[in-house]
């Protein structure tokens, strides 16, 4: 087998120069990081180098057009060969098995224990096929590509595979061969997958909304642009009373930059610093409608602080809504930590802040799901309101890279997306 090496800014670019460049089905072996072009080592620039081979096309089989790397042999023939095998295999140990049956059973222990044996045998190669015929299924070029796709996105092995068993339930052979209906399903189930937080009308004020999360992920500039949303108030959401309040009195100028913002937005801020402090306040303009909490970014290995944390906002009585802030940039392994060790917060729903900082969001949309998480806002740069929307299922779907997005399908399918853009008066 011959290898082949091509470079590109990256691997989606190598696989539609070698598609372009050679017109034949290939496989990709490996790929990886280089840098390329520069001085003396200064000025290079990142790209991606491929090696690959190209894959046999069987006569009786033509390549299916659309799926370049991730074609497979023919399927169907490979399963007919293997069944004929079987079925002839089968059809001899039965007759060794019933051959003048009274004559062996006649001889008595050791004719049965024959019988028996050759049962075993073809129980064996019924479960040896059928672990053959699982193993062509995988290898069909929509289980392939599907996968393909969601490990593009980061998702997890977890996620994936539970996509893949259900394309296995609910398609034919006949419906897998359709590329763009698999991935047009494929793209549905994501989104089903997805749970938005639903803003729960409440009748007693004042209502509380606390933020928690690691250090840096945005809480007191995401607390900045809920306070616009609704002290200022939007086209849909008329101005109400707003506080803003921090716990926050160890970081460095952390008060004052929220005494700053407030005084711009004429939302007041105060500063409390234990659990009877907080409650006080909260007694003290109990004629508030909305409470805004900032709270001390801790990092969720540090269990003691996140405790000591907790007992401080417990002044803000059992009916506060805790939010948990993550960055869309996070680590897999990281939002499953953060999202455990939170727990005992009690947190209604996800916020992701930085959602323009990464372009890939599998990572984040398998843990929540996994994790049955709803997500209630997302921002999306620093600017003070504009850069915060409602959570929406569709603005999660056209950021997946390699599907071919149908936006007016999607928004069809998730309407509720409409309404994920504040309109500013």
């Amino acid at each position: 087998m011959e290898m082949y090496i091509e470079q590109g800014v990256s691997r989606k670019a190598c696989e539609l120069k070698i598609a372009e460049k050679y017109k034949r089905p290939f496989h990709i072996l490996s790929a990886k990081e280089i840098r390329v072009g520069g001085l003396l080592g200064f000025f290079s620039k990142p790209a991606v180098q491929v090696e690959f081979y190209f894959t046999p096309v069987p006569y009786r089989n033509p390549v299916p057009q659309g799926y370049g790397s991730f074609y497979s042999s023919d399927i169907n023939e490979n399963r007919m060969r293997e069944n004929n095998a079987f079925v002839e295999e089968k059809r001899k140990l039965l007759a060794v098995a019933g051959k003048n049956y009274d004559e062996i059973a006649a001889s008595g222990r050791e004719a049965s224990q024959q019988i028996l044996d050759s049962l075993k045998e073809i129980k064996e190669k019924m479960e040896n096929s059928g672990k053959t015929n699982r193993r062509l299924e995988d290898e069909h070029p929509a289980f392939v590509r599907a996968a393909e796709l969601l490990k593009l996105n980061d998702f997890s092995e977890n996620y994936i595979n539970g996509m893949l068993e259900r394309l296995k339930k609910e398609f034919s052979l006949e419906k897998l061969d359709d590329i763009d209906f698999v991935q047009d399903n494929l793209l549905e189930w994501i989104g089903e997958s997805i749970n938005i937080y639903k803003e729960e009308a409440y009748i007693r004020k004042p209502r509380t909304m606390i933020l928690v999360g690691p250090t840096g992920v945005g809480k007191t500039t995401t607390i900045s642009k809920l306070a616009a949303i609704y002290g200022i108030g939007t086209d849909e959401i008329p101005a109400i009373d707003v506080r803003m309040i921090t716990i926050d009195a160890f970081r460095i100028c952390a008060k004052e930059q929220l005494e700053s913002i407030g005084n711009i937005m004429q939302i007041p801020v105060s500063c409390v610093v234990d659990k009877h402090s907080l409650k006080k306040e909260m007694a003290l303009f109990s004629d508030i409608d909305l409470f805004l909490i900032d709270t001390i970014g801790k990092s969720p290995k540090d269990s003691s602080k996140l405790g000591e944390m907790k007992e401080i906002l417990d002044g803000a009585g059992k009916g506060a809504e805790y939010h948990l802030v993550i960055s869309a940039g996070t680590k897999t392994s990281d939002i499953e930590n953060i999202l455990r060790q939170f727990e005992p917060f009690n947190y209604r729903s996800v916020i992701l802040t930085k959602l323009d900082e990464t372009d890939r969001i599998g990572n984040l949309i398998s843990a929540l799901a996994e994790k049955k998480k709803s997500i209630s806002y997302i921002t999306d740069g620093q600017t003070v309101p504009v850069d915060i929307r409602r959570a929406s299922t569709v603005r999660f779907l056209i950021k997946m890279e390699g599907f071919k997005v149908n936006r007016e399908k999607i928004e069809e399918r998730f309407p509720s997306a409409e309404a994920d853009q504040f309109k500013w008066r």
